[in-house]
């Protein structure tokens, strides 16, 4: 029997695309949520978004914002902070027979060396993908789940199947991972059509957009 996972990152304080995916894991008989950090940083609705994450059965853990959120304002400072300061950096489980391991940017446990194997366009990029298959080389986890980087891919490296569901916000994406077929769809979000790669580093966002 099938085990569905669903899988969503770096919501930035938008709480409209995080309240979809949810519905969408639902709808599809999900047994757990995961999501890989970056809840907070460029939107201004940070407290909607906890408030949903709070009221749904998802397993967040710390982001590069999250991270900069507790340097600011202190582990006790508000309810963002009371509620980052009990995220872990890591998720490292057995599910179905497959050991997943969830992490923001790159095991062990980085907030900001990110996985980025796409080009501008959406394309891989066949140097970075040999690369990051010789960094990971010796990991053991059969699925790594990864975000920081608005990308969406699940690309096999090596012995590990490399799944980043991408930025709901930004990449307009959510996905799903069934084991242990080890199958992934990835789903579009408020009615947009995905960006595999939304450059962050390249553009200043205007949050009016």
């Amino acid at each position: 029997m099938s085990t569905r996972i669903g899988l969503m990152s770096d919501l930035h304080a938008a709480p409209e695309p995080v309240q979809e995916a949810l519905s969408v894991f639902r709808a599809a008989g999900v047994s757990r949520i995961f999501c890989g950090g970056d809840i907070a940083g460029y939107g201004d609705r940070l407290d909607d978004t906890i408030a949903i994450l709070r009221n749904s059965p998802c397993q967040s853990i710390l982001g590069n914002h999250e991270v900069w959120y507790l340097e600011k304002h202190g582990p006790n400072a508000d309810p963002p902070a009371e509620y980052f300061r009990n995220l872990p950096y890591v998720i490292d489980e057995i599910i179905a027979g497959k050991r997943i391991y969830l992490v923001h940017a790159s095991p062990p446990q980085s907030i900001m060396d990110g996985i980025k194997l796409l080009d501008e366009t959406g394309r891989i990029m066949p140097d970075q993908k040999i690369a990051w298959t010789e960094r990971l080389y010796g990991f053991e986890p059969d699925v790594l789940i990864v975000g920081h980087t608005h990308q969406v891919f699940a690309e096999q490296l090596g012995q590990t199947l490399v799944i980043n569901p991408g930025s709901t916000r930004f990449n307009h994406t959510c996905a799903i991972l069934q084991l242990p077929e080890m199958k992934v769809e990835v789903i579009p979000l408020s009615g947009e059509t995905p960006v595999l790669a939304w450059n962050w580093g390249m553009e200043a966002y205007n949050d009016s957009n």
